[in-house]
């Protein structure tokens, strides 16, 4: 595989952008009377397909603040690998999914430049689910 210095760089520099805005949305949290913890598991159908790109983004995700991957799924003949993300702040599961597959979709510009941004989702991977609520 092939990293793409340029995406690469970009890739770090969001991921330590991701890291001070987490810390810094703990520290609030701490400091301030009351709790906005909105905890929440949610299963994320990834693109990413290589071992290299889901250890990357499994990595990428439990060293951001008020994130941790807790397991992870093989990809199956109907669905693909699959994370499943303990968050800390999940103000609905829609934005905390769009955020992971924006995430995601950084990671893959580095690992296989532009053409990442042309990878479907695979087959049964409807993060979502049909009742709008998502899988949990």
């Amino acid at each position: 595989m092939y990293l793409h210095p340029w995406h690469t760089a970009r890739y770090a520099a969001f991921i330590a952008v991701e890291l001070v805005k987490g810390a810094t949305m703990i520290a609030a949290d701490v400091m301030t009377p009351g709790s906005k913890l909105k905890p929440a598991i949610i299963e994320f159908p990834l693109r990413c397909s290589t071992d290299l790109e889901i250890t990357w983004m499994a990595s990428s995700i439990t060293v951001t603040p008020g994130t941790l991957v807790v397991g992870t799924a093989s990809a199956t003949e109907d669905h693909p690998p699959t994370l499943f993300v303990h968050v800390m702040y999940a103000d609905s599961r829609e934005q905390v999914l769009t955020d992971l597959r924006d995430m995601e979709s950084r990671l893959l510009r580095a690992t296989r430049g532009r053409r990442a941004d042309e990878i479907p989702m695979a087959p049964g991977a409807d993060p979502i689910g049909q009742d709008g609520r998502g899988r949990a």
